[in-house]
This record gives C-alpha cells, sequence and structure tokens, in this order.
C-alpha cells in the first residue's frame, strides 16, 4: 500500500468537503490521558454527565471502537460567524449554535470521505465521529498536530485560533502520520482569570461542573442560586475563555452556509428572549443545537439571568 499516497488523497479530499485542517495519527491506547481522565472523574468534575463515566477504555483506545483500526484522522471545522447578536444587552448564545446542529453537518462530510477512502483506496472498515461517542477529539487532534490544548482545555490553532467543530474517522488503514506542536500559551491566564464561575481550577483542567455552558446545558435541575449574577448574560453555552484567548485574534468568518444564524436570531431584542413562546423556539431552533435545553430549559436559563 502506497501510504503517502492514500494519505494525501484523504487530506485532500476532507479539504475539498469543507475541513479546514486535517491531521492523522497513530491508533493507539492514549497512555498520557488516562491517568488525567481517571482523575478529573474521581473528582465527580463531570457534575451530572454520567454520560463522561461509561466506556472509560473506548475513550482510550479507538481499537475498541474499530476493529484493527490502524489511523485517527482528526478534521477541524470552523464556525466562527460573520455577525454576533445585535443587541448587546439580550442574554447570549454560544457561537457554536447559531446556526444548524453542527452534528448533521459535519456527519454528512465525514460519511462522505468515508465512501470516499472507499471507492479510491479500498475496502477498509471505519467509523465516523463527532463528540457523540466515547471519543477524546482534543487528544485526537492534539496528536496529530491540528493545534495544541490551552489551559481553558480547548484546542487551539496557531493559524485560527480555537472556534472549531472537531471530528473524526477512525479506520483500519495505515496512512502516514503528522505529530504533535508545542504548546504556544506561555505564560498567558486571560481565560482562567476571565471564566465568570472560576471553572478552570488550574492550567488546562477544568471543573465542567462549575461551567456555565454545563448549568446552561446539561444541568437539568435547577440552577443553584450560589452561582446567581455569574454568568455574565449567557443563556445557552459560553464562550468567555474563547473570546478572551489572544489566539482568536486569528479567528475569520467560517465558509459552511449551514452555520449561518438560525431565522433571525440574531435581532432577537432582550424583550423578545424575555416573551419567547414556545411556538417561536421550535420555529427558530428547528435544526438547532440549542433544542438540546429544550424550551423548559432555555426559559429556566433566561429567569435565572434576570
Amino acid at each position: 500500500m502506497d501510504h503517502s499516497r492514500n494519505t494525501l488523497l484523504i487530506k485532500t479530499e476532507a479539504k475539498r468537503l469543507g475541513f479546514d485542517y486535517v491531521g492523522i495519527s497513530k491508533a493507539e491506547f492514549l497512555e498520557e490521558e488516562a491517568p488525567r481522565l481517571e482523575n478529573w472523574l474521581n473528582n465527580n468534575m463531570h457534575g451530572q454527565m454520567s454520560y463522561m463515566q461509561n466506556y472509560f477504555d473506548k475513550r482510550l483506545d479507538p481499537r475498541l471502537l474499530v476493529p484493527g483500526a490502524k489511523s485517527v484522522i482528526s478534521m477541524l471545522l470552523n464556525y466562527y460567524p460573520s455577525e454576533e447578536q445585535k443587541d448587546n444587552t439580550a442574554p447570549k448564545i454560544s457561537k457554536y449554535a447559531y446556526g444548524k446542529d453542527y452534528h448533521f453537518v459535519i456527519k454528512e462530510k465525514l460519511n462522505a470521505l468515508l465512501e470516499f477512502i472507499k471507492q479510491n483506496i479500498g475496502d477498509i472498515e471505519g467509523r465516523a465521529f463527532v463528540d457523540s461517542a466515547p471519543v477524546l477529539d482534543k487528544a485526537w487532534a492534539k496528536k496529530s498536530g491540528l493545534g495544541w490544548i490551552g489551559k481553558n482545555s480547548n484546542l487551539i490553532n496557531k493559524q485560527s485560533g480555537s472556534f472549531f467543530f472537531i471530528a473524526e474517522l477512525i479506520i483500519d488503514l495505515e496512512l502516514e502520520y503528522d505529530g504533535p506542536i508545542k504548546d504556544y500559551c506561555g505564560t498567558c491566564t486571560k481565560c482562567i482569570d476571565a471564566c465568570p464561575t472560576d471553572a478552570i481550577v488550574s492550567p488546562h483542567v477544568v471543573n465542567g461542573s462549575k461551567c456555565i455552558s454545563y448549568f446552561t446545558i446539561e444541568l437539568k435541575e435547577s440552577i443553584p442560586n450560589d452561582v446567581k449574577g455569574k454568568f455574565d448574560n449567557w443563556m445557552f453555552g459560553c464562550d468567555v475563555c474563547q473570546d478572551v484567548c489572544p489566539w482568536n485574534r486569528f479567528s475569520k468568518p467560517n465558509t459552511e452556509p449551514h452555520f449561518n444564524a438560525e431565522s433571525g436570531m440574531l435581532e432577537f431584542s432582550k424583550k423578545d428572549w424575555e416573551e419567547i413562546t414556545e411556538e417561536t423556539f421550535k420555529r427558530v431552533f428547528k435544526d438547532s443545537a440549542v433544542k438540546r435545553t429544550k424550551f423548559a430549559g432555555l426559559k429556566r436559563n433566561i429567569e435565572f439571568l434576570k
């Protein structure tokens, strides 16, 4: 097998499908991540995200997800918007959720890439992943040289910052592998200093159960009163640690039409959000990741900000 030719074919097709960056690493046990993940879980930093405890071994070894796996192809897709919400007093939505739910958009591209590999290289086995399965996507993206893990635990790309979705194909085909790059955070602690709820407990360690994204999306019960007044007006997700990151001065608007904001959402005023009806919610967020919190959850979040 011509590893070099196959690698080039795959990377070229991934770019043609719209992925901004592609890197490949050898499918093997994530030695460095194992103790970190165990520690994070033992300290209950996953809060009520009990699914994080599931499939511990599979999270660390892609060969348990795809038997005979040889390569993990990591890809980044930019979601940085060209416009933001107009009313700066209105409750805020994380930029990743402005457009169509990224799971659908990316799954389609990944399936097309998998099909391309089968047609142009041969009968391979593989699976596509977009953060809805036990895959440590940031670890694989780091291993394949797409960036380094910042102190806010996000993957940062030297050319374009961190407003990216990460996706993988795990396949049983040997390819040429990329290596990691160095960490360029230096002594900067802007993300740690800016986090409204002090969720970044130390460099590279985020207590998920203290994160605004956790409270506004994952938590299904009432938001605890001790974080009242600390949400910096976020009603769905939070971008603070990315917005303050100096590397995001290199962010450029995405070129994926599906990520454009849903029907007039950016024009909503504070009053529009406070008076939103279930009918409007269903219309505006028909294909959006915001559906995850459901209408009742979004109303709870908006009320909590008052």
